[in-house]
């Protein structure tokens, strides 16, 4: 007898097609929520930096790295033209103030020194002439002046005589008009004879004045020459290491010419180039340090050049007080120029996140410490070793500050 076969449900006939296609289904949601919902990344902790954000002190200061330079160089150049006739300067070697560094010779300048003396010698000895001429000059008008006096004297006596003749009726009154006239004539005579002698002596005075300085005016011009002589030896205008003497024996150098450096080693300072960003902000005065071996140096800025070459400029710095004990021309040091008073701000320490995100996000940790999601923050001010957090992040939150550049465009970090 044939037994009849129930009619399975279609659910059951169909069930293995009914689960690859609910499966298909819930790929396509995980694919769709995937791509509408944030993306995520799966971390490891040690890989990144945590740090946490702080109400701390914030000192705005840059650090670059500076050289160690003399405090002064000096430029040694030459006074006079002529030939190196031997070099007595080291290079390298102290030199004190007044040491001979070479001497040179100029055979021309020396024609000049006797031509000079030629000249002085000469106009000594036309002025000595002139003066002898001019005293004799006087001489003799002062004799001319003593005889009309002498002569009026007479006169004067002659005529108050003919005077009492006249009353007397001894003269007539025609010879006392003569003696008279007589003597008016001489009296006018003597005071022309005593006006021409204050002018001659007026006169000698100016000419011997003029005299006198065109004789001191040659000798002067005989001391020049007489000093330019001695500028053919190069001197060290102060006490220093000779760091080069550019000339050799025989070389013809001019006068202006350089010729040696010396630099000033009793002290140092210190010299750096700083970004044109800073242009505006360092100025001389500003506070400075160098940190070595865990002690603080102070130093100060002392000059800013502020022209700016391939988008620097340079600042020179000196010491305040002591310096590293192994301070040498041409060793660096890092120095911190402070650019302000420290002030309270929200900080972050420095990372990796601001290049990647131009300041503009950061990955901020929730409260189990387990993900990390993008918040947008805005960053202030900066100094090497902190970042001011204008906002977007509050005190004691958690951020991740390194490892940016393998997080791609990942909206949430999964920290394992």
């Amino acid at each position: 007898m044939d037994i009849k076969l129930e009619k399975k449900p279609w659910y059951i006939r169909y069930r293995y097609y009914l689960a690859a296609g609910v499966a298909f289904l819930a790929l396509i949601v995980y694919v769709v929520t995937l791509s509408v919902g944030p993306s995520k990344l799966r971390i490891d902790r040690e890989r990144v930096q945590i740090a946490t954000v702080k109400d701390d002190k914030f000192m705005e200061y840059v650090d670059v790295e500076g050289l160690i330079q003399p405090i002064l160089t000096i430029q040694v150049n030459t006074n006079e033209t002529g030939n190196v006739a031997r070099i007595v300067g080291e290079e390298g070697g102290m030199v004190r103030q007044g040491d001979t560094i070479l001497v040179m010779d100029n055979p021309e300048l020396l024609r000049t020194i006797d031509d000079q003396r030629d000249e002085w010698e000469k106009q000594r000895n036309t002025y000595r002439e002139q003066e002898i001429e001019m005293e004799q000059k006087s001489l003799s008008l002062q004799q001319q002046a003593l005889q009309t006096d002498y002569e009026l004297n007479r006169l004067r006596k002659s005529f108050g005589l003919n005077q009492e003749e006249y009353k007397m009726g001894i003269k007539s009154k025609a010879e006392l008009e003569v003696a008279s006239d007589e003597y008016n004539y001489k009296l006018k005579n003597a005071e022309l004879q005593r006006e021409s002698l204050r002018q001659d002596s007026a006169v000698t005075l100016i000419r011997r004045d003029m005299l006198l300085a065109d004789r001191n005016r040659e000798q002067k011009k005989y001391e020049r020459a007489l000093g330019r002589l001695g500028d053919l030896v190069v001197r060290a205008p102060i006490a220093g290491q000779l760091s080069f003497v550019s000339v050799t024996p025989g070389q013809k150098v001019t006068s202006g010419s350089p010729i040696a450096e010396i630099k000033v080693l009793d002290h140092y300072k210190v010299h750096t180039a700083l970004s044109e960003y800073y242009i505006d902000r360092i100025t001389t005065g500003l506070p400075a340090s160098i940190t070595y071996q865990g002690k603080r140096y102070p130093l100060r800025v002392s000059k800013v050049v502020p022209e700016v070459k391939d988008r620097t400029f340079s600042v020179d710095l000196v010491f305040l007080g002591a310096m590293p004990d192994n301070v040498r021309i041409g060793k660096s040091f890092r120095v911190q120029i402070e650019l302000g008073q420290p002030e309270q701000a929200i900080v972050i320490p420095r990372g990796n996140f601001y290049q990647a995100t131009g300041g503009q996000w950061i990955y901020k940790l929730n409260a189990s410490k387990d993900k990390a999601i993008r918040v947008p923050i805005s960053i202030g001010r900066q100094n090497p070793q902190q970042y001011e957090v204008v906002s977007g992040l509050r005190p004691d939150d958690e951020v991740i500050v390194t490892g940016y550049d393998n997080f791609g465009d990942a909206e949430e970090l999964v920290i394992n």
